[in-house]
């Protein structure tokens, strides 16, 4: 009896008829010129048949026309794909049957599949594809000549134990038939399960061991978690190119982020909860036209750079970022760019939760992760200076406030939305993040998962947008061979290296005879294919002979790398039994105190070590880190809703709470909020709190010093005065604020004061940032906040967190907002001190907190050296605690501006805002606007003194927290109060 199957499977691949199938050599022809001779002269018959046959392949596949017929593909099981390096090693390629995909458009449709109709496959929508395993995905293609795939599943955790508790999950299992000449095998990930048929029970044995093999092989095992439970292994346990470059602020951050749009040759991924089309990049905005996000990624498009941006879909009534205009501007651009928004709010039944991730990524060479979303009223300098009239910095909407007002509409985008003359834009606080190496790769693969998802949920069967392959961080030797010379010359960074390679084919031949089997390297892209609009596969050609391009006379710089480190990948084994052990951390710190050359240490050092030396971003502000090698590890928040996963993943609560447990000396965070709970409390699930306050409670038991320091904005940043009625969002978020740090019996202050009583500020500490500036040449001097945005953890100057993901439950927990992070482990040290001693701080991450406390301080060039130290009581009392109350003490007494510690009620808060709206004649929301001469008693007398002499004598804009502001109020949203039924939206 003859499988149906079987018959498909010979019938379904079509002889070439063609012009080019003339021209063939017949094999047998071909093989006898070298075989002939060949038989005489060897010594075995083995040794001849080998030669024999080695002569006949390599004649053989010099034919480009034999090379690129199905038949040959169909035999050596080889595809496009098969050696793109970009997508990892071969693993296993053959025709599969599939019934879950629409119908496949063939050459001839009206051929069936089957000799006969009568056979069951041709009638119940089974049809032939092409199989392609890699490393981290499993791909189906129409034919092996494709490189868009049908479909694709890519591999993430599976669930620890099956409903049974046999142990984990395999990703393939077989599947019994009822016919028994029919053999299937299924393949599960994430919320997904697809069924394949093969032709024999063997090779469904063999594909599922191939397929479980490679969503278990090492270094990457994307099927099991790795440290802090996260999808992706840590990356730069050895020499893989991993390397990390900091930016604080939005236009440190903006110019590196169009510097790498304008050198995109393949791909950008943009992932965004908010993003304006008409952000310029580069200030002033009259010099800079081409620097706005739709003119770049217009200019790309229109090269063939294939754009992928993720929006999220905001709830309209809650939110006002317009995400459907957004679309509506981008998807004007060019056909090669692509949008989608999720999620659908009333299919997935999703209200409340977002997408957050803030993600650039060009080429899969280079991500930008952090705080900064491309949106109006991020970008911003260390100066943070609140005016802007007239508008050269901030145009229209730009000028944004959003605790004045938010915009209705962002259509008319360079009309003003606030009176410059009367009222302070809002400054803002971030910091952002470059990545290189297999960290890039990790990220990409997020941005891919979450893309697929999106895809199959919003726009299943739309051509237009495709599925997305993730990149692998392999890369494949050289295919050496003996006559054709391909030459290749990029003129971007280190990755895009001028290529040279021979191979066994004539000259004359176009990219379309580019044999399959010839690899390239990761830098060279794809021109198989003519057309520049084939999944994300730009026509290469146009660029080779593009001069590079050169930044002068802009602050930052896009410069060539020394080099580019690479190796092969290390085990999962060497990171989790080494690098999370109690002997290796000892033997760490051990290593940074002991090995200090304190002949060699210069103090100094960081006001003249070269930024950017490694070939990355660099300006001369100090608002641009040193790209540097690290250790990095890419940590998400993510579930079913968000990226179709079947785990929710929380990994970066984990690391936040497993790096605060580790740390020794020193903790430094920066967020936008600070919501957490104690070990008990049954309404904040995330344990970031607790962990701080074990951490410090352990210090003290071992009458040791240790030092958190925790940066936080002085109000949310959301619409309303506090004493609105329409404002309960803005009080309900300050109640869960103030319930973490020093309200109730919750708080860790109230735990902490206890046991420490009044040393307890010797251990944590809480502040915030503020600005001030004349708000035009005549108009009057303001102050605002300046919005902490930033999501970064600093531990002992050696590690890094940063990401998008805030301190509270909707960031951490997973299974509400998503968010992406990384941790930054150095592996480059510099000569420094802790609590007193010689250390060896990483250089990444002492160099950015140096830069952000030069800023929050207000240090001059020379002086930085003063805060080396974190620990130490010159640093932490006599610098950073002194000038925050110095600060304070002067913005109360020139604006009386809130929050402040003397305002304790709704009820005076009103007092306060009627007396000196009645003194001034205006002010702001927040009590903002200076009179014209500040009111004072000396000696008896009244003193009247200019606002601006006064407030000369602040530095930077470190002010303290107002721990005591409202301490009098309950600031839960009352039950009449909408908030009051969504509370855990606040927290």
């Amino acid at each position: 009896m003859v499988q149906d199957d079987d018959e498909a499977d010979d019938e379904t691949i079509p002889l070439h008829t063609d012009e080019s199938a003339k021209n063939r050599d017949v094999p047998s022809s071909a093989a006898l010129p070298i075989i002939r001779p060949a038989l005489g002269r060897q010594q075995s018959i083995s040794d001849r048949a080998k030669n024999a046959m080695q002569g006949y392949l390599n004649h053989f596949l010099g034919n480009i026309s034999i090379v690129n017929s199905p038949e040959v593909c169909k035999f050596l099981e080889v595809s496009k794909l098969s050696f793109s390096p970009e997508y990892g090693p071969k693993l296993k390629e053959e025709y599969v049957m599939v019934k879950h995909l629409p119908k496949i458009p063939r050459d001839n449709d009206s051929r069936k599949c089957c000799m006969s109709g009568c056979f069951s496959c041709c009638n119940d929508n089974w049809q032939k594809v092409w199989a392609v395993l890699k490393p981290g995905f499993l791909a189906l293609l129409a034919d092996p000549f494709d490189t868009q795939p049908l479909d694709i599943i890519v591999f993430d955790v599976l669930p620890a134990s099956d409903r049974n508790g046999d142990g984990r999950l395999s990703l393939a299992s077989e599947v019994k038939e009822r016919n028994p000449l029919r053999h299937s095998f299924k393949v599960t990930c994430g919320i997904r399960s697809i069924r394949i048929r093969v032709k024999s029970s063997s090779k469904g044995k063999d594909w599922v061991a191939a397929i479980n093999d490679a969503g278990l092989r090492p270094p990457e095992g994307w099927c099991h978690p790795h440290r802090y439970g996260s999808f992706a292994p840590p990356r730069g346990l050895n020499e893989d190119g991993s390397q990390a470059q900091w930016f604080i602020d939005g236009r440190a951050a903006f110019e590196a982020i169009a510097t790498s749009i304008e050198d995109a040759k393949a791909e950008i991924y943009i992932c965004g909860w908010w993003l304006c089309p008409e952000l310029y990049l580069r200030r002033p905005f009259s010099d800079h036209a081409s620097s706005r996000v739709d003119s770049l990624l217009e200019a790309k498009a229109k090269q063939g750079v294939q754009i992928y941006i993720l929006l999220y879909k905001e709830v309209a009534l809650a939110l006002k970022i317009n995400s459907v205009y957004s679309k509506r501007k981008l998807l004007s651009i060019h056909e090669n760019v692509r949008v989608l928004r999720y999620p659908d709010h009333f299919s997935t039944g999703i209200y409340l939760w977002s997408h957050h991730e803030k993600l650039v990524i060009v080429d899969n060479h280079v991500s930008f992760i952090g705080g900064l979303d491309l949106c109006f009223g991020r970008y911003d300098t260390s100066e943070h200076k609140v005016g802007d009239s007239p508008p050269k910095i901030w145009p229209g909407k730009d000028y944004y406030n959003p605790r004045e007002s938010e915009p209705n509409s962002w259509e008319d985008t360079m009309k003003d939305e606030l009176e410059r003359e009367k009222y302070p834009r809002m400054p803002w606080h971030d910091v952002h993040c470059a990545l290189w190496g297999p960290p890039c790769r990790d990220i990409a693969r997020h941005f891919v998962q979450r893309w697929n998802y999106a895809k199959r949920s919003k726009a299943p069967y739309e051509q237009a947008i495709p599925l997305l392959m993730p990149q692998h961080h392999m890369v494949i030797p050289h295919y050496l061979g003996g006559s054709r010379e391909i030459q290749i010359e990029s003129s971007n960074t280190d990755n895009y290296k001028l290529i040279k390679r021979q191979g066994s084919f004539s000259s004359s031949s176009l990219d379309h005879d580019i044999p399959l089997l010839l690899p390239r390297e990761p830098g060279e892209l794809n021109t198989l294919d003519g057309d520049p609009k084939l999944n994300g596969v730009s026509s290469f050609s146009h660029h080779l002979d593009k001069p590079s391009r050169v930044s002068s006379g802009l602050p930052f710089s896009f410069r060539k790398a020394k080099s580019e480190a690479s190796g092969s990948d290390t085990p999962m084994k060497g990171f989790v039994d080494d690098i999370d052990s109690v002997h290796y951390r000892e033997k760490m710190s051990l290593d940074r105190v002991a090995h200090v050359d304190l002949q060699n240490t210069d103090p100094a050092w960081w006001e003249t070590q070269e930024r950017g030396d490694q070939g990355g971003f660099e300006d001369e502000s100090g608002q641009v880190g040193p790209r540097a090698s690290c250790r990095c590890q890419v940590i998400r928040s993510v579930s079913q809703w968000s990226a179709g996963t079947s785990q929710t993943e929380e990994s970066i609560h984990n690391a936040y709470c497993s790096l605060i447990e580790k740390a020794e000396y020193f903790i430094y965070i920066e967020n936008q909020f600070f919501i957490s709970g104690l070990s008990g409390d049954e309404m904040i699930r995330n344990r970031v709190l607790e962990a701080l306050y074990r951490r410090i409670m352990r210090a003290y038991n071992d009458k040791k010093s240790f030092r958190v320091i925790i940066v936080i904005p002085l109000l949310p940043g959301f619409q309303g005065g506090l004493d609105d009625s329409g404002a309960a969002s803005v009080r309900a978020i300050m109640h869960w604020q103030y319930r973490t740090i020093c309200r109730g019996q919750d708080s860790i202050l109230h735990n902490l004061y206890g046991l420490l009583g009044l040393r307890i500020h010797d251990y944590i500490s809480f502040y915030g940032l503020r600005s001030y500036g004349r708000l035009s040449a005549s108009g009057p001097v303001a102050t605002s906040q300046v919005y902490v945005h930033s999501k970064i953890m600093i531990v002992d100057d050696c590690t890094t967190l940063i990401g998008s993901a805030n301190i509270n439950d909707r960031s951490l927990l997973g299974a509400r907002d998503s968010e992406i992070g990384v941790v930054i482990e150095d592996r480059e040290f510099v000569s420094s001190y802790m609590d007193g001693k010689p250390w060896k701080a990483g250089k990444f991450s002492l160099t950015l907190r140096l830069s952000l406390w030069a800023e929050h301080l207000g240090l001059k060039a020379g002086e930085v050296n003063q805060i080396m130290d974190p620990v130490i009581e010159s640093t932490y009392k006599d610098i950073w605690m002194a000038t925050a109350k110095t600060n304070t003490t002067i913005y109360q007494d020139v604006f009386c501006c809130v929050p402040n510690d003397l305002i304790h009620s709704r009820v005076a808060f009103r007092q306060s805002l009627a007396f000196w709206k009645e003194k001034i004649g205006h002010t702001t929301i927040d009590l903002g606007i200076a009179q014209d001469k500040i009111e004072s008693y000396h000696n008896g007398d009244i003193k009247h003194t200019d606002p601006l002499d006064r407030l000369a004598s602040v530095r930077g804009h470190l002010v303290s927290f107002p721990l005591e502001f409202m301490c009098q109020e309950n600031l839960r949203p009352a039950f009449n109060e909408s908030e009051y039924y969504a509370s855990q939206v606040f927290h």
